[in-house]
């Protein structure tokens, strides 16, 4: 399975498609980035937030790359229908693991981030780590939101375009802060509003346990969608 993520990563930076993402990435890390100094929670909470669908749509592209008919054939190699499609989920994470280090490190390029500097204000190295822990709680829901939207999945290429842009709003929509269906998407806005102020361990441990039951619940039906279409 090692080999095949490692193919499928190759083939997503060979044939170019890995340019798109990490521009746009790059410019709206940018243009937020760039309008000011702010405190690390508050930078990286919506750096979070805005990364969600670029990272899904990386991910959408990296298992479009790869044929229908080469799909089939590394099914046979593996011999195992789960590990092919592991090795999708985990090639995009992998890929989605490194637009977060860009995340991560580019607003301290920009000068972006400033220390604490009202008593209410995060202290620097908590603002930092649940920075870092927004944009891991994001990827999973990314992953699974471009899997979704793979051609493996759907249809067409005109479905794809729906379910990624369908989720990416969506995400947004029901995150605001009076949704009545808050459970529907991924809690990326939650989370960016809870690490402003600094969330309580339970409130940690809350938003984590939604991230990764949406997750999973995405990839399940991801999974039933590539059986189905098989």
């Amino acid at each position: 399975m090692i080999a095949l993520v490692r193919m499928r990563l190759a083939g997503f930076v060979r044939t170019g498609r890995a340019i798109a993402p990490m521009i746009a990435g790059l410019v709206v890390l940018g243009v937020l980035h760039g309008g000011g100094q702010s405190q690390a929670g508050e930078a990286y909470g919506v750096s979070a937030v805005v990364l969600f669908p670029v990272l899904a749509w990386q991910t959408k592209l990296l298992l479009d790359v790869e044929p229908d008919v080469a799909r089939r054939l590394a099914l046979v190699a593996v011999g195992s229908r789960s590990r092919e499609l592991a090795a999708g989920l985990v090639a995009g994470t992998v890929a989605g693991l490194g637009t977060v280090m860009i995340a991560l490190v580019l607003p301290w390029a920009l000068g972006a981030i400033t220390g604490p500097e009202k008593p209410e204000h995060l202290p620097l190295a908590q603002g930092i780590t649940l920075g870092v822990w927004a944009h891991l709680l994001v990827l999973p829901a990314a992953v699974a939101l471009g899997a979704l939207a793979s051609r493996a999945a759907t249809d067409s290429p005109r479905y794809g375009v729906l379910v990624l842009v369908g989720g990416a709003v969506g995400a947004v929509v029901f995150g605001l802060r009076d949704s009545v269906l808050p459970w529907v998407a991924p809690p990326m806005m939650a989370t960016a509003r809870a690490i402003t102020s600094g969330p309580s361990g339970l409130r940690v441990v809350e938003l984590t346990g939604h991230a990764l039951l949406w997750s999973a619940a995405a990839l399940a039906l991801y999974a039933w969608l590539r059986r189905r279409r098989a």
